[in-house]
């Protein structure tokens, strides 16, 4: 992380892509565990994490609430929880459903490359600028 407010989208979506890999892995362990008795889907969560940052900023630009969350971004990090952990609908007491877990993981797939398009853009801005 680079404590410049010039880098502080790049900052952002950073902890977004990290956000997006740990939910990328989460769906792959639900996927591989899409057979093991008793085993509960995991998710992450942190598309919530970052707008409840984004929301308890006082600032009312983004530019200026993303420099505010930047600041903050040691506390941004993804959560990890049980789905649903008392349900299933199968006998033993699985509740993944693969087909749900490959349209999750085809969607966190697009979102993962858009942001990952998004940091590869601000870097050709900034060098843009340094021209």
């Amino acid at each position: 992380m680079i404590a410049s407010g010039v880098y502080d989208y790049i900052n952002v979506l950073g902890k977004a892509a990290d956000g997006a890999w740990a939910r990328n892995e989460a769906i792959a362990n639900n996927i591989a565990n899409v057979d093991t008795p008793g085993y509960k889907r995991q998710d992450v969560s942190f598309e919530t994490e970052l707008q409840h940052a984004l929301k308890a900023s006082k600032y009312r630009s983004l530019d200026s609430k993303i420099a505010d969350a930047n600041e903050h971004l040691d506390r941004l990090e993804p959560r990890a929880y049980r789905d649903i952990p008392n349900w299933s609908y199968r006998m033993d007491k699985n509740n993944v459903d693969i087909d749900t877990e490959n349209v999750e993981l085809a969607s966190n797939q697009i979102k993962y490359n858009g942001i990952t398009t998004s940091i590869d853009n601000q870097f050709k801005n900034l060098k843009t600028v340094i021209k």
